[in-house]
């Protein structure tokens, strides 16, 4: 771990970021270029003495997971990213078919939405990134370890998943996840080993998968109409707009409602009841 060169990356970063660039208000004026510290740690999901401390070259060799997250906070291209994973005295990333680094073109959109629910997931279903309004609509998606970070996985692992949505959709929904799964690992070929474990598990403790799995049903959706239930506000129709990268590997979704609709105005009243229900 080469601490100052670190500290110097980060702040460096740091200062030619503005606050329009990762969809923060400009606010008050500002004495110092640059996002703050604590805007950099909150977009990254830790503490501000935490990522201060590596500032001042005095923080613990960050794991890289979280070096992950302070390359998207940071949004750092590959090379960067790359660069800050050496700097903290870990292996970069092999650039395969399959990345975790979120498309900064992907992510700038996000950035700047913020009276709409949007995450970003892979191939295979898992959250990469994600804004409040779509962790008050489905809670969050992050932090999860091995196969439950894939939606597939929770759909057919876990009941808090499916509940998520209206029981008259459970069919089609699980459906399109094996469909959508079947594809992303026709695209990645044999070697890909985390489509390879997710499938192998899922077909050996899921008999509804095993049964959907067997159609060999094949389809990437660009588009769908799906019907949350909130635990608060109840139920939530919108659309789901998909803009793929690419590669095809990662993709944005857009959750929407028509203009002056109910559905709408229950998107809206996410901001005001925001994560409460998910912090209890």
């Amino acid at each position: 771990m080469d601490r100052p060169a670190l500290a110097d990356f980060l702040r460096r970063r740091r200062e030619l970021l503005r606050p329009e660039d990762v969809g923060l208000g400009a606010g008050a004026r500002r004495r110092t270029p640059g996002l703050r510290r604590e805007e950099v740690a909150a977009l990254a999901g830790m503490s501000t003495d935490y990522y201060t401390r590596l500032e001042q070259q005095r923080g613990p060799q960050p794991s890289e997971q979280m070096v992950q997250a302070i390359a998207r906070a940071l949004r750092c291209s590959l090379d960067e990213r790359d660069h800050l994973f050496r700097l903290a005295g870990h292996n970069a990333p092999a650039r395969v078919h399959r990345a975790d680094h979120v498309d900064p073109a992907i992510l700038r959109v996000l950035d700047r939405l913020d009276d709409t629910p949007a995450i970003v997931v892979s191939d295979l279903g898992e959250t990469l990134v994600e804004n409040r309004l779509a962790v008050a609509l489905l809670g969050s998606g992050l932090g999860l370890a091995g196969n439950e970070r894939y939606q597939p996985w929770r759909w057919f692992m876990t009941e808090s998943e499916p509940a998520k949505y209206a029981p008259e959709q459970h069919d089609r929904l699980a459906r399109a996840q094996v469909a959508a799964l079947r594809s992303a690992v026709g695209a990645a070929g044999t070697g890909d080993r985390r489509a390879t474990e997710l499938v192998a598990d899922l077909e050996a403790n899921s008999e509804a998968f095993r049964a959907l799995w067997s159609l060999h049903e094949v389809g990437t959706r660009w588009e769908d109409h799906k019907t949350f239930v909130h635990p608060e506000l109840g139920r939530i129709t919108v659309d789901c707009q998909v803009l793929h990268t690419t590669s095809q590997t990662q993709a944005l979704l857009l959750f929407t409602a028509p203009a002056g609709s109910e559905d709408a105005q229950k998107l809206e009243l996410l901001g005001v009841v925001g994560q409460q229900v998910f912090s209890r």
